[in-house]
C-alpha cells in the first residue's frame, strides 16, 4: 500500500483540527476547563469566568456589547456581571455614549483576578506541553496563532 498523498493527508489533517476545534468550542469542554482554572479564584467560577475575560479582553463595555463578543445572551451576562459586582471585581458606571445604558469595567481586584486565571491558564499550557518534542510547542504557537487569525477573518486572502 502506497503512502497518502499530500491532498489527502492534509485533508485528514484539516478534519482532525476542525474535529479538534469543535470540542474544543463545546461548552462542556470550556466549562471544564474554566471550572479548573477558577478554582481557588475567590468570586469566579465556571459561569462566570467568560463575563471577566470578555470584558479584559474588550475593555470597559455595556453588557450587550460584552454579550455579543463572548457569544452569550446580555440577560445572562448582565446576571453574570452582578455576581462579580457583587465579589468587587467588577463596577457599574454609567456608559458616556449613552446615557440610558451602564458600562462595566474590572475594577482592581478584578484584574488582579484575571491576572491569575491567565496565569493558571498558561500554568496549565506550560505542563501539558513540557512532554512535547523541542521545538514543537512553538511551532505550534505559531500555527495556532496564524489559525485564529484566519479564522477571524475568514475573507481574507481568499480569491475563492
Amino acid at each position: 500500500m502506497s503512502e497518502p498523498t499530500t491532498d489527502t493527508t492534509d485533508q485528514t489533517s484539516a478534519a482532525r483540527v476542525a474535529a479538534a476545534l469543535g470540542a474544543l468550542t463545546l461548552r462542556a469542554t470550556r466549562a471544564g476547563l474554566h471550572g479548573r482554572l477558577t478554582s481557588g479564584v475567590e468570586g469566579v467560577d465556571a459561569t462566570t469566568y467568560p463575563v471577566l475575560s470578555g470584558l479584559d479582553r474588550l475593555g470597559p463595555a455595556t453588557a450587550t456589547r460584552l454579550a455579543e463578543a463572548i457569544g452569550m445572551d446580555r440577560t445572562v451576562t448582565t446576571r453574570y456581571a452582578t455576581r462579580l459586582q457583587e465579589a468587587g471585581l467588577i463596577a457599574r458606571g454609567p456608559d458616556p455614549s449613552d446615557a440610558r445604558a451602564t458600562r462595566l469595567a474590572l475594577t482592581a481586584d478584578g484584574e488582579r483576578a484575571v491576572r491569575e486565571l491567565r496565569g493558571a491558564m498558561e500554568s496549565f499550557l506550560a505542563e501539558e506541553m513540557a512532554t512535547w518534542p523541542p521545538g514543537e510547542a512553538g511551532t505550534f504557537a505559531l500555527r495556532l496563532e496564524k489559525l485564529t487569525e484566519a479564522l477571524a477573518s475568514p475573507d481574507a486572502g481568499r480569491t475563492t
